[in-house]
């Protein structure tokens, strides 16, 4: 899949995930996977807008734009302090296993069990993908239904967007089935709530349940206790 110009921005934050604090134009580059022209360019747009300093030595830093967006977002820990609840209804009303996941280092964190997932094969990682959060790293099957065709994730993407509901058959695990919605603040989506089923469970409810359960939880990280 040919990355967009989104994407190769994104890498390059990406790149300072578990870095040190300052990287040189090469390491970037190496990180990434990027030309160095490429990621020059990448380099230069993000030091135009904010999202990257050049240190007095020539080295790269975070800048204050993206400390600002990072404080603007809802912690971890206090996004499944105010999901907890919510989790635990869905898990009543589906008998599923509800988990909420958030975009971390180009996999989806999941913040009940710990556990990272793949961005194109769960249901989560879909609702991310399909909402901005990148970029997508190297795509491999984990089960014969696995989709990694460019073309038939990207239309599954598109359908994403437009339903606000994410599925995944059997793509990452085989027995199992999952479903997500996406956690929205001021519009945007933060995370995922999504519940995993057997393939043999009734699941005709977990649509409404999901969504009920992402609109709860996009309420209290909107209107968080004092």
């Amino acid at each position: 899949m040919a990355e967009s110009v989104a994407g190769r921005v994104f890498s390059v934050l990406d790149a300072f995930v578990g870095a040190p604090a300052t990287l040189r134009l090469t390491e970037i580059a190496r990180r990434t996977g990027l030309p160095v022209p490429t990621a020059l360019r990448m380099v230069r747009e993000l030091v135009a807008w904010g999202g990257l300093e050049r240190a007095a030595d020539g080295s790269y830093r975070l800048g204050t734009r993206i400390r600002a967006i990072g404080a603007a977002a809802p912690c971890p820990r206090g996004l499944l302090d105010i999901s907890l609840p919510a989790l635990r209804t869905l898990t009543s009303r589906t008998g599923g296993h509800a988990d909420i996941a958030v975009p971390s280092g180009g996999t989806a964190l999941c913040l009940v069990s710990g556990k990272r997932l793949p961005l194109y094969a769960t249901s989560a990682g879909k609702i991310l993908l399909a909402h901005g959060h990148g970029p997508l790293a190297e795509v491999r099957r984990h089960t014969r239904h696995t989709v990694t065709a460019p073309g038939a994730l990207g239309s599954q993407l598109i359908r994403i967007r437009e339903t606000g509901l994410a599925t995944a058959h059997e793509e990452y695990v085989l027995g199992e089935l999952s479903f997500a919605a996406p956690v929205l603040r001021h519009d945007r989506a933060v995370a995922a709530v999504f519940v995993t089923l057997p393939t043999s469970t009734p699941h005709d409810r977990v649509d409404s349940a999901l969504r009920e359960a992402a609109h709860t939880i996009g309420r209290g990280i909107a209107n968080p206790p004092r």
